[in-house]
């Protein structure tokens, strides 16, 4: 008895003497010891959660099937419990920490004792050990996942340098700036603003007469509430928003699968614009489109914007298992849902509980419930393509005619005399809702009813058990996803990455906000303005932060390289609609129509023949290149075929739009620079600004320059004016020397103009390809 108890003692001694090492009350000439300090309180969700989430959760977390040992650490409740399989012992012992068997297990050398075990190939750093090792001694506290607890507008910090503050956001950004001893970088150039200004807001560059309004009064500032005001109220604001929602709402205009027929979902997407441009509050946006058909006394515009709904691939093999491809359509309805609205992975617990976040089988099914009836067969076919009435009698369609177009859907660019048939919701079908077991959805289990996941926010007894009730939820100012997910794309459309990375996984296993205070000031602030999008817009551009330049000191490159900070304006590549919209745009050939039919601009010969069935439905199996201007209308206009999605498009990392994506990758290929360099439609839109500048401009030796200042948006800097002269004169050379070779590079693409010179023309066309293929040009600064 008396040997077992002073073992005791020496062991607890001993684990004691441990960690006090381990929080630094011993001197160490380790480098993890010296140069990462602790902070002075632990905090739960920023510091422990991932820990816990990225090493314990496998085996310890929300899925019950997984979980080893009777213990649960994601929980507070389960996780200061007895453990079940060890009576009498804690994982945790808050303040206790030597006693805490958690503590005891991550400092094992036993390779049987330790965890997480060698087998999982997940170790603890030395400073996660100290982080967990100082939460139980500072009494454990345990608390909610961030981004499930409500944002609240707190106090602006209070910084040293206000005077560089030009609004709330600059306060937050300042602080964690002199917090880490940084500084802002200086203002932008007012050409760069614009420039900017111009391409956050429409995607195009701006216009030659704002150019002059803007750029030409005298001095070095731009009256930025002017020039935002002037960018909303354009149309080409409505297709910029519009081109970012339609990868979240997965829009195409095939149904994909094998057969990858033709779909007429064009007026949803001129809805969308419409929605933009009228400044559509974000609460009503996602209302009408989750659920506007079950408004009273719907319209048919709201009974239109539930296409968003229908978005989703749908076959047209006539094998199908029609029950399997209807589960099918209501899961990546849900899956929407979870992903492009509120941020959560949600699909991860379609076949088990989520083995991460606080979500369960049951929560997912019950999400399901919501979207589960439609009147809809797992076949469908479009009716333009159907030979046969069947496919689609009942199936939730509205038809277009020529008296909506003139009347309330007055914003859709229909032809006249086409009957449009849009895919849209109906609640015709009641159908009762199974959870599947391993997602099976011939496995049917217990029946449940729509509900929503009570660890997000519980649903309401006063709200409808249908989708206007679940769009109540998602649009409810107690929701705390909904304004924090919206508000950090908007950044991340902005900034090129949020203020939480993953702008798709607000979950345990997303990154956590670089700035929470921010986000969530943003967010509250957002909501209390009506969820007003143009406010929100305005009130980031019109920070010192947005305003920035983006050349940044080596200092400073050094001390915050990934920009977390906000040192320094990002600076990243446009999107490869942004691109080409941007060439077509400063060369003149852009067609500014807004609205109606997708086009078939240039593409390279056969790959849609290559990818097709050997179908006769006909539409999609081969390519028919359009005539005329709708060649060069905006690329947000471009049919969209999942199974092959405009090719260019997809080299800058376009997705086919078969799920919801929030957050495109950032790839660099050899195949851009290709691209860039070779395409018909880059070549094109060279030999057309050449033959423009040649027929306005009677001073040959400024011609160059003028390209420059038209694609740039800046003039020349000397020594890039040198270089380009002397490219333009080698070139010009060379072409009079063979003028058989100007005529053959001047016949790219099929817009005419009057004839130029063919040496003069071809060389300035050079001149411009290499100014449109320099890093400035595709880059937004």
């Amino acid at each position: 008895m008396k040997q077992g108890i002073v073992l005791g003692i020496i062991l607890t001694s001993a684990l004691t003497l441990l960690y006090a090492i381990h929080v630094g009350m011993f001197q160490s000439t380790s480098a993890e010891y010296t140069t990462v300090k602790l902070p002075d309180v632990v905090d739960y969700n920023f510091h422990i959660k991932p820990i816990l989430s990225d090493n314990c959760y496998t085996c310890h977390g929300p899925d019950a099937n997984k979980r080893k040992a009777g213990l649960r650490l994601d929980l507070e409740a389960a996780a200061l419990s007895e453990l079940p399989e060890s009576p009498g012992k804690f994982a945790i012992v808050p303040g206790k920490t030597a006693q805490s068997l958690l503590y005891q297990h991550i400092m094992a050398d036993d390779p049987e004792q330790r965890m997480p075990p060698p087998e999982s190939n997940l170790t603890l750093t030395l400073h996660e050990k100290r982080l967990l090792a100082k939460w139980i001694d500072q009494g454990a506290k345990f608390d909610r996942h961030w981004a499930y607890i409500p944002p609240k507008k707190g106090a602006l910090p209070n910084n040293t340098s206000s005077a560089w503050e030009q609004n709330e956001i600059d306060a937050f950004i300042l602080a964690k700036m002199e917090a880490n001893g940084l500084v802002p970088s200086k203002k932008a150039s007012k050409e760069t603003l614009l420039r900017r200004l111009s391409l956050d807001l429409t995607g195009l560059p701006p216009t030659a007469e704002q150019i002059q309004k803007f750029l030409t009064p005298i001095g070095d500032t731009l009256d930025i509430a002017q020039v935002i005001n002037e960018f909303l109220a354009m149309p080409q604001y409505g297709e910029r928003m519009a081109q970012v929602w339609l990868d979240v709402a997965r829009y195409a205009d095939s149904h994909g699968y094998q057969d990858d027929s033709y779909r007429t979902m064009w007026p949803w997407r001129d809805w969308v614009i419409h929605a933009f441009n009228r400044n559509m509050p974000y609460d009503e946006f996602i209302t009408l489109q989750l659920a506007g058909d079950l408004l009273p006394n719907a319209t048919l515009e709201q009974v239109l914007a539930t296409g968003f709904n229908r978005n989703h691939p749908i076959t047209q093999e006539g094998g199908v298992i029609q029950e399997e491809y209807q589960s099918y359509y209501v899961t990546d309805r849900t899956n929407t849902l979870g992903k492009g609205i509120l941020g959560i992975t949600l699909e991860c617990a379609k076949c088990h509980d989520h083995k991460y976040d606080a979500f369960s089988q049951r929560d997912y099914f019950e999400m399901y419930a919501f979207f589960n009836n439609v009147n809809e067969k797992g076949l469908q076919m479009d009716a333009v393509q159907a030979a046969n009435q069947k496919y689609f009698a009942d199936a939730p369609f509205i038809t277009i005619t020529d008296k909506e177009t003139a009347d309330v859907l007055s914003f859709i660019n229909k032809p006249k005399g086409k009957d449009v048939k849009v895919m849209v919701m109906d609640e015709a079908m009641p159908r009762p809702t199974f959870i599947f077991d391993r997602g099976q959805y011939d496995a049917l289990g217990e029946e449940v009813v729509p509900a929503t996941p009570e660890a997000i926010l519980p649903f309401p007894e006063s709200y409808p058990k249908n989708r206007l009730g679940l769009a109540q939820w998602v649009s409810s100012t107690d929701n705390p996803l909904t304004a924090r997910v919206f508000v950090n794309r908007t950044w991340a459309m902005l900034f090129g990455k949020g203020l939480v990375e993953t702008a798709e996984d607000f979950g345990v296993q997303g990154s956590l906000p670089t700035h929470p205070e921010l986000l969530d000031w943003l967010s509250k602030d957002f909501m209390e303005h009506d969820w007003d999008i143009q406010y929100l817009l305005r009130k980031i551009m019109s920070s010192a932060t947005y305003q920035q330049s983006s050349i940044a000191t080596e200092e400073i490159k050094l001390a915050d390289p990934e920009n977390n900070f906000y040192t320094r304006a990002s600076r990243f590549r446009m999107s490869g609609e942004m691109i080409r919209d941007y060439v077509l745009a400063t060369s003149g050939l852009l067609n500014q129509t807004i609205g109606g039919e997708s086009v078939s601009p240039y593409q390279p010969e056969g790959l849609w023949e290559e990818t097709n069935a050997g179908g006769n439905r006909g539409v999609l199996t081969s390519y028919v290149q359009d005539e005329g201007d709708k060649l060069y209308r905006r690329s947000l206009y471009t049919i969209w075929k999942r199974t092959l999605p405009p090719p260019t498009m997809t080299l800058f990392d376009a997705p086919n739009r078969d799920i919801c994506e929030v957050r495109r990758q950032k790839t660099n290929t050899p195949l851009q620079a290709l691209a860039l360099q070779n395409d018909v439609q880059m070549l094109e839109a060279a030999r057309v600004l050449a033959q423009y500048i040649l027929l306005e401009n009677k001073n040959e030796n400024d011609v160059v320059r003028y390209a420059f200042q038209k694609i740039m948006i800046r003039n020349p800097k000397k020594e890039e004016l040198e270089v380009l002269e002397g490219y333009y004169q080698d070139a010009l050379q060379t072409f009079l020397n063979n003028p058989e070779n100007a005529e053959k590079l001047i016949a790219q693409g099929a817009y005419q103009l009057p004839r130029t010179d063919p040496s003069k023309t071809a060389a300035l066309m050079l001149t411009a390809q290499v100014i449109y293929n320099l890093d400035e040009t595709i880059t937004k600064e």
